[in-house]
Parts: C-alpha cells; sequence; structure tokens
C-alpha cells in the first residue's frame, strides 16, 4: 500500500472512532429537553383535566342529591302552610321559610324551608348532604371514612350546597314575585292566593381550595316545582 494511501486510510479510521463532537452533543441535549418539556406539560394538562372532570362530576351529585330530597316535599308547610296576616299594607307574610322549632334537616318538611340555606363550610347545616338528608363523608387515602377529634363523620372537605327558593309567576317562569304577592282575578285570570304560586328553586354547589381558601362555583341547576 502506498503511503499517501496508507495515511488515508489511518484518517478515515480516526473519524470513525472520533464520536459525536460536542455540537451534536448539544443538539441531542436539545431534543431530549424538548421531548421531556412536552411529556411534562402533557402531564400537567392530563391532571389539571382530570382534577376539572372529577370536581364537575362531584358537583353534579351534590346538585342532584338536593333535587332528590326536596323532591316529594310540598311547596309550603303542609299544616300551616302560606299566608298573609293582617290586610292591605300592613299584611305579613306567615309560613316562608323554616318554622319554628325546625332546628335539623330532617325537620325541613317543605320547600320554602330550604330557602337561603347552605349544607357545608360555614353553612346553616353542616354538609354538604346526600338524597336522605345525611351528611356526605370525607374518605381518607384508604377509602375510610374520616372522623373528627371527636369521634364524629366528618364532612366532604371544601364543598357546599346553597338553596335559593323563589315564588314564580303563573305564566312566566322566568319572572321572579314577591314571597308575599297574589294575584286578584279579572276577566280574563282567575286569582291566586299567596300560597298559590309555582316555585322556583336554584341549588349551587362550591367548592373551597383547601389549599387556597378560592372558593368557585362548580355546579348550578334549577327547577320548576308548578301548581297542583
Amino acid at each position: 500500500m502506498s503511503p499517501v494511501r496508507h495515511s488515508a486510510h489511518r484518517a478515515a479510521r480516526t473519524l470513525a472512532r472520533r464520536g459525536f463532537t460536542i455540537l451534536e452533543t448539544m443538539m441531542a441535549l436539545v431534543i431530549i429537553g424538548v421531548g421531556v418539556l412536552a411529556f411534562v406539560d402533557a402531564q400537567a394538562a392530563f391532571t389539571a383535566s382530570n382534577n376539572w372532570s372529577s370536581r364537575a362530576a362531584t358537583g353534579m351529585l351534590l346538585a342532584n342529591e338536593v333535587r332528590e330530597l326536596t323532591r316529594r316535599l310540598p311547596r309550603h308547610d303542609p299544616v300551616t302552610g302560606l299566608s298573609l296576616s293582617g290586610s292591605g299594607g300592613a299584611a305579613v307574610l306567615v309560613g316562608w321559610g323554616r318554622e319554628g322549632g325546625e332546628v335539623a334537616i330532617a325537620d325541613l318538611d317543605d320547600l320554602d324551608d330550604f330557602d337561603g340555606i347552605t349544607f357545608g363550610d360555614l353553612g346553616t347545616f353542616a354538609g354538604p348532604i346526600d338524597a336522605f338528608g345525611n351528611i356526605v363523608p370525607d374518605l381518607n387515602v384508604d377509602g375510610s371514612v374520616r372522623t373528627d377529634a371527636e369521634g364524629a363523620v366528618a364532612p366532604l372537605l371544601g364543598w357546599s350546597q346553597t338553596v335559593t327558593v323563589q315564588k314564580v309567576s303563573l305564566y312566566n317562569y322566568d319572572t321572579v314575585l314577591n314571597n308575599a304577592a297574589t294575584q286578584a282575578a279579572t276577566a280574563q285570570m282567575a286569582g291566586a292566593a299567596v300560597g298559590a304560586f309555582p316555585l322556583r328553586v336554584t341549588v349551587v354547589v362550591n367548592f373551597t381550595e383547601p389549599s387556597t381558601g378560592e372558593t368557585s362555583e362548580v355546579t348550578r341547576i334549577t327547577w320548576v316545582v308548578p301548581v297542583e
């Protein structure tokens, strides 16, 4: 083999053994870094989406639990009903909201009892509650029911259900009336007593993030209970 060809052959073998250059190594690191960042970003997006879906499902479930709880209740108290005491401008509405002695969830026996009530943190009652009026419990990591220092069932952390009950027009459920409203009879329409109007019920489910204390609305459902 000639000296020239021998030198060229040695140079080729030297290049083959040289491996990656610094530039090639840096490019490889950049490519790997971009891939890792994309994976981390996708994982974060998946986690956020999964959290949102879980909260949305929980919120809808809690809202419908209140709906089921109230589904068979009369619009107004089955004993005292809803009435106006007095006459004219001095008439006072009697029977809207909780009656005397109704201090427990089991005492709420008509729809207007629920007006303005919140089941949950800092609410009127502990909660949230299920369709039987029981506290929805919080769970430990192992799936067992969490209890407080006194051994009582700890409610589902961060969740609350707020109920609003409104009297609405007989002919337009979007028109909210005063709770003491009545309807005088006319040639075209029959009269309606104070307790003879449909009720519109709204349940708002809120979640308070334990780590930040920030409260946000998760679910809102509304339905109308017509006059029977």
